[in-house]
């Protein structure tokens, strides 16, 4: 994809950018290292670096860059190789995606730390968003490296996999408040540290290759997998099913209550190669609307 890419003073803006909104892409779920700063915008912390993200009319501006970092790193970060006009397009021919889309105009994939990733969504099990972002915080706090100072703020880095696995289990639960999802954090990082699993290799294998190698994991079972998938590996033809998707597609698609390994089968085969992209759409409609916890009748606002 071209840009008009222009570099500023430690940031760098692309002009008239579409398809792409902050808080659609921060908030919809994906990713756990964002902060909501006081002028609306983003600071996030991945691969070792900090950034400013905020939208300004048509333009979107990324502080806390230069031109060499943006394109080594924000670019395959924020996906922005890809054309999601023509993703859009192609979903939207399905009426309730069409509307969801609509909702969630400026969402993008980001391409996120393997590592990072699979504990993140390990920590995610029957958890919520802000305790979710809370412990990964947490962690990082503890025991990452510096990566940067935003807007008073520091930040830090995920820790590689040999500081978390030289914890004790009750360290972990304690200090990081993860309960139960303590000792398959502590085992995921030991197998991942004395290389007992390559998650790198997973880039090479198909979708469904990835999710039987990845649910031999502690604490890693479909929707969790999917999700690593999706978030961390670029197989946009995962479909992780949470409460959430279950209760939308439920809702729209299935017209009774089913059970979570049929209703990913069905969102796989419907919506196929674009199944990750149609999950991300479906999912923040359906949370920010409440849709599906109560019997609202919101398909008549099409």
């Amino acid at each position: 994809m071209n840009y008009d890419l222009i570099e500023r003073e430690n940031a760098v803006l692309i002009k008239n950018m579409l398809d792409f909104d902050p808080k659609h892409i921060f908030e919809c779920g994906q990713c756990f290292r964002w902060h909501l700063e006081e002028d609306n915008s983003y600071t996030a912390i991945a691969y070792g670096k900090v950034i400013n993200v905020k939208k300004d009319g048509c333009d979107i501006i990324f502080s806390n860059t230069d031109m060499k970092d943006f394109r080594n790193i924000w670019y395959r970060y924020f996906d922005l190789d890809r054309d999601y006009g023509e993703i859009k397009r192609e979903l939207s021919k399905d009426p309730i995606l069409k509307e969801a889309i609509s909702f969630g105009q400026g969402m993008r994939i980001l391409n996120q730390e393997p590592f990072e990733t699979t504990i993140s969504f390990i920590i995610s099990a029957n958890n919520q968003i802000p305790r979710i972002k809370k412990a990964v915080e947490l962690i990082s706090n503890d025991l990452g490296d510096y990566a940067g100072t935003w807007n008073g703020k520091d930040y830090f880095g995920f820790p590689v996999p040999e500081k978390l696995a030289n914890l004790d289990a009750n360290y972990i639960k304690d200090k990081y408040r993860v309960g139960f999802r303590a000792e398959r954090i502590k085992e995921v990082s030991r197998l991942v540290a004395n290389k007992e699993f390559d998650l790198n290799c997973i880039y090479n294998l198909s979708r469904e290759e990835g999710k039987n190698l990845l649910t031999t994991l502690p604490g890693v079972g479909p929707k969790v997998s999917d999700c690593i998938l999706l978030f961390a590996f670029d197989k946009s033809d995962a479909f992780p099913v949470d409460v959430w998707v279950k209760r939308v597609m439920e809702y729209f698609y299935l017209k009774e209550e089913t059970n979570v390994k049929h209703i990913g089968m069905h969102g796989a085969r419907i919506f196929g190669k674009l199944a990750g992209f149609a999950q991300q759409y479906l999912f923040y409609y359906a949370r920010e609307l409440n849709l599906g916890k109560e019997k609202k009748q919101v398909i008549g606002n099409r």
